[in-house]
């Protein structure tokens, strides 16, 4: 990875831009060390985790393998990557809405954080703290997180962070108090966002927008909104993406112009589903549930709003349960379901986040339930109630609409003073609302009004004020109009932008697309010139053909790629190595004249070929039962002029091979044909050598059956001596008994002689027998010997028990130092019968005819499953000129002294065959000599050899 590359994983933004995140996916190739691949993956799954949560999740898993595989990467910087995976992992929480499980793993990143001093860590925690609050519906513990994360992304100097934090507090705020909010955050974003990094700077105009929705002003923030959406996706904020399209339905809404409205949701809801987050599915849901209430369709919006509402039901404290609660009672209410609105606005009434604007809801919306349920006097107390903290809260609006509901609710006393009361209220509301700053009169309220005066026998005024909600209805219309005028002015303005946006974007894209298929080029280059070098570093076509087989696919889309060599005599081709679909093809030879096949034609032309076939399988070179081919690449294997085969690469798409790919194949192709070639050179070379072992391993045969005669021939030969003496002495006696003149004295000696020769005769044949059954041991009868569990301590115990007769006879001492506990999973029998003959070896060539030798057998484990014996003694050593040769069958310094030959080549290959471990002579200088066995803990299990399954299908 190039430094800049590298510079840009170790800053971690909070949020990146695509053009960014395109350049460190671009990063990833097989050069990177593996400190370098474990940050870029750490930055691709953090930048990844809102455009694609299950890939950054991958991303984030394969990144704990690599860091746990990179002892080279500084202790500290590990631990920074290893809470940024956290963190990854902590905000994936936080989008599929499982806040209660994120707080507490979100104050225990902040904890370790902090005690390393990893400010950036410390700002992200608190970050992604406020906003596990805040879908847990804790607004005051969100703010506060909020202020904390402010403060670490200052002391981190993270400018950009601490705009994104405060733009976040700005709009928390702004739920919970507007007018609070405004004195706090209304001035205090730079007006001019062009020194900021995009991240931030589309945070604050969506935090501008949401100020004009909150101020009512639709047109402003539909026209801020309308604008932010793809540059809040090109910067990866897609959760405020999908928000803020909802939002955008909302405001058209308003404006009187549903379809826009549902149109913008549409596109919410689908961005929603694709993501996979239950809450912001929800959301989308919720809005258009309300939109559709609006419209009247009450049926479909109840469809919407109860699976909104079952998304949010496991969060009952969030703002979204709120909101749930209240559009599911103004449906109700709608609906005429007084006692199932009354439910809503209760548990409304009940929430606990303590949203001013839904507790306003709230209250107006009880009151409207119990008069809808005819209980006046309750609805009469409720609402009163709810004025009196409307009033003094200063909510006018508030004001106005419970008087409205008070009106009706006295409307329908049916004592004297009702119809007084309500004219009243209805008066009081009016003078409220011309109390407040821009206000239209309301035509309900007005004829709300008139009706009340007519009631009274008021008259006049009823007429005048009928007058006027006349005027107010057409002025209303006339606003209405216009607002849906202006929409579709809106409208047509955003499709105008969204065209003219879409037509930079495909420009830049454009661009990009040179800009990356430059980049493509040079790192493909660079690529094959790696794969090069390890194509031509094999020198067996086994290796040759798997690197290909690795490679091949990854460069170039081949389903089906097939190597045709040339055969001695030059007349076919033969099918040395092929794959489709990973499955290996059968070998395949034509004949270099075969006007049909492809192959032979591009040998015989000696010139690549690009061939696209027809799709209905018709071309003759088509093979029946195979992959269906659309478009194939031949090319010769040339070495200079001299043609070594074919090689072909195939794929069941259409007009698959542009230039770039044939750029790559041709270049395949001169480093396959260098391998195959130094691969068919090196094995002549293999050849000759084999010829030359082969002699070598006669020669050491005759050696052997020299060996094997001469050690034989003692004492069979003194074997037969003492075979034919007492045949010959048998006849003299047998002869003396026919005579008659055997005596009894010559008898005696007879006998005395016989046994003498029968124990002689025995002496030589053991000693023969012992020969032959040690010559048999050379090669290790696997399947002869049991495994089981054993301490190691226990049996080299019991090999020193059975020998030390032997060695206290000759004056010698065998210390031990194996620990207990050291348990395999072996041979015991093969591995004692090691240690005797490193004994017996040590006693017969180290000591010789010497007393007093000490010999040591030690053991330890090892930290990759094995465990190490050492033997040593302090004999007279072995030297160099032999050392080499102490594990060759029948090399021994005694012949005719005791010693076969045999003893220390049994032990070699029992230890490397059978017990799965080395056998070797320590060089380190000393007195005497040291033997260093290295055995697995678990044997190893014989294994079958296996014959490769053919596979099905051909290529060209």
């Amino acid at each position: 990875m190039k430094p800049a590359a590298a510079a840009r994983t170790r800053e971690l933004r909070l949020y990146e831009l695509d053009g960014e995140l395109a350049t460190l996916r671009a990063g990833r190739d097989d050069t990177l060390s593996e400190a370098e691949r474990c940050r870029l993956l750490v930055a691709l799954a953090w930048h990844e985790r809102e455009r694609n949560t299950p890939q950054a999740l991958a991303r984030a898993e394969a990144a704990e393998q690599a860091l746990a595989a990179t002892p080279a990467l500084p202790a500290d910087e590990g631990a920074a990557l290893r809470r940024r995976l956290s963190l990854t992992r902590l905000d994936a929480l936080r989008l599929h809405g499982r806040f209660a499980e994120g707080l507490p793993l979100a104050a225990e990143l902040l904890v370790e954080a902090a005690a390393a001093q990893d400010w950036l860590a410390c700002a992200d925690s608190a970050w992604l703290k406020s906003l596990l609050h805040s879908g847990a519906g804790q607004m005051d513990d969100s703010c506060a997180a909020l202020e904390q994360a402010i403060v670490w992304a200052e002391r981190a100097g993270d400018r950009t962070r601490q705009w994104i934090f405060e733009c976040s507090l700005a709009r928390s705020a702004g739920l919970q108090n507007r007018e609070a909010a405004e004195l706090r955050w209304g001035q205090h974003f730079p007006a001019k966002l062009s020194g900021l990094h995009a991240s931030a700077a589309v945070l604050i105009e969506l935090y501008q927008g949401y100020r004009a929705l909150r101020a009512r002003d639709l047109k402003l923030a539909v026209r801020r909104f309308s604008v932010l959406i793809q540059p809040l996706q090109a910067a990866g904020f897609v959760r405020e993406a999908i928000n803020t399209l909802g939002n955008l339905g909302s405001a058209f809404n308003d404006l009187n112009d549903p379809e826009s409205a549902l149109e913008w949701m549409e596109r919410g809801l689908d961005m929603a589903r694709a993501s996979g987050w239950s809450t912001s599915l929800g959301g989308c849901l919720m809005q258009m549930g309300e939109t559709l209430r609006r419209l009247g369709r009450l049926e479909l919006a109840r469809s919407l709003l109860d699976e909104g509402t079952q998304i949010f039901a496991p969060q009952p404290d969030s703002r979204n349960y709120a909101v749930c609660l209240s559009y599911q009672g103004l449906l109700s209410l709608d609906l005429g379901e007084g006692q199932r609105a009354l439910n809503y606005f209760e548990a409304l009434d009940r929430h606990p986040g303590g949203y001013l604007d839904l507790r306003r809801n709230a209250r107006r919306g009880h009151a409207r339930a119990l008069l809808l349920l005819g209980q006046l006097e309750p609805a009469r107390q409720m609402a009163s109630e709810d004025l009196a903290r409307a009033e003094a809260e200063g909510a006018a609006e508030a004001e106005v609409e419970l008087r409205m509901v008070l009106a009706q609710i006295a409307q329908q006393d049916p004592g004297p003073n009702g119809r007084a009361q309500a004219l009243q209220q209805l008066e009081l509301a009016r003078e409220r609302a011309q109390s407040i700053a821009g206000n239209k009169d309301s035509a309900e309220l007005l004829a709300a009004l008139a009706q009340a005066y007519a009631g009274t026998g008021r008259y006049r005024e009823a007429f005048e004020t009928s007058q006027l909600a006349a005027n107010a209805r057409a002025n209303m219309l006339g606003r209405s109009s216009a607002d849906r005028v202006e929409a579709l002015q809106l409208r047509h303005l955003n499709e105008n932008a969204r065209s003219e946006a879409q037509h930079l974007q495909d420009m830049a894209e454009a661009e990009r697309q040179k800009a990356a298929l430059m980049q493509r080029n040079s790192l493909t280059l660079e690529k094959l010139g790696l794969i090069g070098l390890e194509l031509t570093q094999h020198l067996e076509l086994g290796s040759i053909f798997d690197a290909l087989s690795r490679h091949i696919p990854a460069l170039l889309d081949a389903r089906a790629f097939e190597i045709y060599l040339l055969d001695e005599d030059g007349e076919s081709l033969n099918s040395v190595f092929g794959l489709e679909d990973g499955q290996p093809l059968p070998h395949d030879c034509i004949a270099l004249s075969d006007t049909d096949s492809n192959a032979a034609r591009c040998a015989r032309e000696r010139r690549e070929l690009s061939v696209h076939l027809a799709a209905d399988g018709s071309d003759p070179s088509q093979v029946p039962g195979t992959m269906r081919t659309l478009s194939a690449m031949f090319a010769p294997l040339l070495i200079q002029e001299r043609l070594l085969g074919v090689v072909t690469v195939q794929s069941p798409q259409a007009q698959a091979y542009g230039e770039h790919e044939r750029m790559v194949f041709r270049s395949l192709n001169a480093f396959t044909a260098i391998a195959l070639d130094n691969a068919h050179a090196y094995r002549r070379l293999q050849q000759a050598q084999s010829q030359l072992v082969a002699k070598e391993k006669l020669a050491a045969l005759g050696s052997l059956v020299a060996g094997i005669a001469h050690e034989l021939n003692t004492p069979l030969g003194n074997s037969l001596l003492m075979a034919s003496t007492l045949e010959q002495r048998s006849r003299e006696v047998e002869q003396a008994a026919e005579a008659k003149s055997l005596r009894r004295s010559e008898l005696e000696v007879f006998l005395r002689e016989t046994q003498s020769v029968a124990r002689l005769i025995m002496q030589g044949l053991q000693t023969a027998a012992e020969l032959i059954t040690s010559f048999k041991q050379v090669a290790v009868d696997r399947t002869a010997e049991q495994r089981r569990l054993f301490d190691l301590a226990l049996l080299c115990e019991q090999v020193t028990a059975t020998l030390q007769a032997g060695i206290r006879n000759k004056g010698h001492r065998l210390e031990l130092q194996v620990p207990e506990g050291l348990l395999l999973n072996s041979f015991p029998g093969p591995l004692g019968q090691v240690l005797s003959n490193l004994v017996n070896n040590a006693m017969l060539h180290g000591f010789g005819a010497r007393r007093g030798g000490l010999m040591h057998l030690s053991a330890r484990p090892l930290k990759d499953g094995r465990v190490e014996l050492r033997f040593r003694d302090d004999g007279v050593g072995i030297s160099a000129a032999h050392a080499g040769r102490v594990f060759e069958p029948f090399f021994t310094t005694k012949f005719g002294q005791g010693g076969s030959g045999l003893g220390l080549s049994i032990s070699h290959n029992i230890v490397s065959s059978l017990l799965g471990g080395s056998l070797a002579l320590d060089p380190a200088p000393g007195p005497g000599c040291c033997f260093v066995l290295c055995l697995p803990l678990q044997a190893p299990e014989a294994r079958a050899r296996e014959e490769p399954g053919s596979a099905d299908a051909a290529a060209l």
